[in-house]
């Protein structure tokens, strides 16, 4: 891993097939990073969704907007930014995926699983309008320490 704070951005046309570059783009980054296995699928899973949401929800799957995705390697984390140019959402507003009504649906899990994923979420305004999901996980060894 780096010692210094590095900061990769990229802009991804809204399309569902930006969704399997944004998990790929993820993926290196959390390998180089130094994540296990599980922790960089449960990265990518996350990225995934956060990607899925942004282009069908707060796009709207209108191919003009785009979605930006910024990874931040810090010292003690990646934090990940999913931002859409969208109208924002509240999240208290979604649904419960646990909830007996919705446990038979077929989608709605994408925020949940984030949270479960990732050691911190949250959802907040974009600085031009839209929602940017943020998102971080701790590297499981402190910065510049050899794994075994």
């Amino acid at each position: 891993m780096p010692e210094a704070k590095q900061r990769i951005e990229v802009t991804l046309e809204t399309l569902l097939e930006s969704v399997q570059l944004a998990e790929d783009i993820c993926l290196r980054i959390a390998e180089e990073a130094g994540f296990d296995e599980d922790d960089r699928f449960k990265i990518g899973m996350s990225v995934r969704e956060g990607v899925i949401n942004a282009v069908n929800y707060g796009n709207g799957k209108q191919r003009e907007k785009k979605v930006h995705l910024t990874f931040e390697l810090g010292p003690e984390k990646l934090e990940i930014h999913v931002l859409d140019q969208g109208i924002g959402f509240d999240l208290g507003a979604v649904p419960d995926p646990l909830a007996d009504e919705n446990l038979l649906r077929s989608s709605g899990r994408g925020i949940f699983l984030m949270r479960s994923f990732m050691d911190e979420f949250d959802v907040r305004r974009g600085g031009n309008g839209g929602a940017e999901v943020v998102m971080a996980k701790r590297y499981p060894h402190p910065r510049g320490e050899a794994t075994p």
